[in-house]
């Protein structure tokens, strides 16, 4: 399963591990994800997705999955969360 946030993409990233005497080693910096079910209003069901603890707050802080994917450019959205965006737009002219 890769190591990606399916709303905000967020991927692993590479550094080094400097020690005392400068050596450098390479090393991953993997991100913080959860698995997480998030409720969507519109579409009237929960929705599994893996999240990083970042988007979560975020999320949060929009006032949930509807609102923060309304207002987000789908440049900064990863490709799950793209799909999920139409259905919405979909399920809101629809109504």
């Amino acid at each position: 399963m890769a190591k990606r946030c399916q709303i905000t993409g967020k991927t692993v990233m590479s550094g080094n591990n400097v020690s005392h005497a400068n050596n450098r080693t390479r090393r991953r910096f993997l991100p913080n994800l959860q698995h997480a079910r998030v409720q969507s209003d519109v579409l009237g069901r929960k929705i599994s997705l893996r999240l990083s603890t970042s988007a979560m707050r975020t999320i949060e802080k929009h006032g949930g999955l509807d609102a923060f994917l309304m207002q987000a450019r789908n440049a900064e959205l990863a490709d799950e969360a793209k799909v999920l965006k139409r259905e919405i737009m979909a399920a809101v002219t629809a109504s």
